[in-house]
């Protein structure tokens, strides 16, 4: 395949991966010149009609994603290279590894990059469901991770289009035995959620680096998947935070209605995992109640009026009798306390006074400056509350719930508010947005706008945003300018320059409107060859490829040259000859200063000089001078042209 080119476009350079539909290679596109993966479907599959069929139009389906976390889909073709037909998929290539590669490489990953790379996978998912596009093969081989931590998730070439009857039917089940759905391993139905429990096996990878179904047989595996239980991720790393085990074994559940019902309830939860603090989080489950009971009275039973009459006759005479030496005992002692509490207090007050001191200024200190000064005045400090303020860095003082100069007594506390730094806003993807949304997005995100470059391309529209800095996705404080890259839409082609010489001057500019090309300056010459209002001559010869909207100068015939009358002896023949010059400005409306300057006898002197409005009007200006004078224009202070004396022969 090496050095093969395929579409008349695409020149295989190197094979860089393998799987077992197909095989990768790197090419080139020789149009756009540019570096692109063609996917090559293996031989195996060529002679499946049905296969291919489903191949072309759920590729085509696939091509139509666009999103920053899928790997573009640019062409789907098919070329026949002697007896062999060979289908294949043109992608756009990425410089990275697998996330597969990943992981062997570090074992496992750690909750950041595990959260990170499953919300770009679960954002990539959502974008492709919402597009009813199914994967039905995701595990960390189909997923590419850039040099700078961007997730691209490829092979959408294989999804199938989600509809009512997506059940997979065929005896080969597409897909990797390690990470598919028990619907797939058992040829069902399957829709958004079996990419979601395939997810739910990767991230299960990530943390622990192991999958959780290992087997002698791809069939015992998906037996696993089926009947068997999956082990906590905690059960194998006590590290794996709650929550995010909660999440996998949510994703993995065996009934597809007891998982995440959609790709945006994950992200949802994923996101509230890594951006709070808190380590597990309560699911949204329904609170029983404790049943409503109806208690028994307490019945008491009847008892003879008589007697309850005679039982409180009893209880009040014996009250009456017993009760007053205790509440003479009480106030005798109460007067003795009193007494020695008074003594004491005016025998010893002094030993009983608080010594003061002055609150310090703490507002701007670090934290634990401020509790070292604190200690200095024998008082103590209390973190009430941390909050982002974008004026303090984290760890300093923001304010204290006493103020400066006040007096306090030692050993009191002082409450204070410490920054946590500038609060980190998450850049939203710009990309693929038309550049007059741009503004509106980054308000309500408190984000500003930074530079805004263009350039050309063949692939995107012109106003729509290919590219920004910093990426989507990242944290930076607020009010952070965001630089964007603006597409002008595809290059403009060079266009021929048409012979307008011998042409009059309406068709002329008429010829020279559908070359998408400008009439420059236009100044009439007699002729004897052409007549008056014919074009004799223009600035760029006929054939030469120019660029659209070139400005064209042209000569326009006055007719044959008049015959002078005869010139009285004593008249000098070196004598200046008036002409008019034709001037067309353009049409941007702004100020545009016009200077022409006649070299003549070897002396240069400026002959006009004038400002002009930019309002795609003609300019008739008149000059003069010897016929062997030469004329320079001037626009800004600019040399624009230098013209010989149009009646020169």
């Amino acid at each position: 395949m090496i050095g093969t080119v395929l579409g008349n476009r695409y020149e295989i350079i190197e094979k860089i991966g393998e799987g077992g539909m197909a095989c990768v290679y790197k090419a080139r596109c020789r149009l756009l010149n540019r570096n692109v993966a063609v996917k090559v479907l293996r031989e195996e599959f060529v002679d499946d009609e049905d296969f291919i069929k489903k191949f072309k139009r759920e590729s085509q389906a696939a091509a139509s994603l666009s999103h920053p976390n899928i790997v573009n889909v640019y062409d789907v073709g098919v070329e026949k290279i002697g007896e062999n037909f060979i289908h294949y998929i043109v992608m756009e290539y990425i410089k990275g590894k697998t996330l597969k590669e990943i992981i062997k490489e570090k074992g496992k990953l750690s909750v950041e990059e595990t959260l990170d790379y499953s919300i770009q996978i679960a954002e990539a998912l959502e974008h492709a469901h919402k597009n009813h596009i199914v994967h039905r093969d995701i595990k960390p081989h189909n997923i590419m991770v850039t040099d700078d931590g961007r997730v691209k998730v490829t092979d959408f070439g294989i999804a199938r289009a989600a509809t009512t009857s997506t059940v997979t039917t065929s005896t080969n089940v597409i897909g990797s035995v390690h990470y598919f759905s028990p619907e797939q391993a058992r040829g069902g139905y399957t829709d958004e959620k079996s990419d979601i429990y395939s997810l739910g096996i990767v991230m299960y990878e990530m943390i622990t680096g192991k999958v959780p179904y290992e087997g002698d047989s791809p069939i015992s595996i998906a037996l696993k998947h089926i009947e068997g239980e999956i082990e906590p991720p905690r059960k194998i790393d006590s590290t794996v935070p709650i929550g995010l085990e909660k999440i996998i074994m949510k994703c993995v559940q065996k009934n597809q209605f007891d998982r995440y019902q959609s790709a945006g309830e994950l992200l949802y939860d994923l996101k509230k995992l890594k951006y709070s603090c808190v380590d597990d989080f309560i699911e949204n489950t329904s609170i029983i109640d404790s049943p409503t009971q109806i208690m028994s009275n307490i019945q008491i039973e009847n008892e003879d009026e008589e007697d309850l009459k005679g039982r409180k006759g009893k209880k009040k005479k014996n009250k009456g009798e017993n009760s007053l030496k205790p509440i003479l005992l009480a106030i005798l002692l109460a007067f003795i306390v009193t007494g020695f509490v008074a003594f004491s207090f005016f025998k010893f007050k002094d030993l009983f006074v608080v010594a003061e001191t002055v609150v310090p200024d703490l507002v701007g200190m670090h934290v634990d400056v401020a509790e070292e000064e604190l200690e200095k005045q024998g008082l103590k400090l209390k973190i009430y509350k941390e909050i982002y303020d974008n004026e303090f860095e984290e760890g300093e003082i923001v304010s204290q719930n006493v103020k400066a100069g006040e007096k306090v007594k030692k050993g009191f506390t002082i409450g204070v508010t410490i920054s946590k730094g500038s609060k980190l806003v998450k850049v939203p993807n710009l990309i693929n947005k038309n550049i007059t949304e741009v503004d509106a997005i980054l308000r309500e995100y408190n984000l500003d706008e930074g530079e805004v470059k263009y350039d050309y391309s063949d692939t995107v529209e012109a106003n729509i945003i290919m590219n920004q800095f910093p990426e989507p996705y990242t944290e930076v404080e607020a009010n952070t300018k965001i630089d964007l890259i603006v597409s002008k839409g595809p290059k403009s082609k060079p266009v021929l320059m048409p012979k307008l010489v011998g042409l009059k001057e309406k068709d002329a500019e008429n010829a020279l409107k559908s070359f998408n090309l400008k009439r420059g300056q236009r100044i009439e010459k007699p002729s004897d060859e052409y007549p008056e209002g014919y074009v004799i001559w223009q600035s760029i010869e006929p054939g030469v490829a120019v660029e659209p909207n070139t400005s064209v100068d042209i000569y326009i015939s006055t007719g044959p040259e008049k015959v002078p009358e005869e010139e009285p002896e004593d008249e000098d023949v070196n004598s200046e000859v008036p002409f008019n010059l034709k001037l067309t400005l353009p049409q941007d409306g702004t100020k545009v200063e016009i200077r022409i300057d006649r070299v003549q006898d070897g002396v240069s002197e400026t002959v006009y000089e004038k400002v002009h409005i930019a309002d795609g009007n003609t300019v008739k200006i008149p000059l003069k001078g010897k016929l062997d004078a030469q004329f320079e224009i001037y626009f800004n202070g600019i040399h624009n042209e230098t013209f010989p004396h149009p009646d020169k022969q």
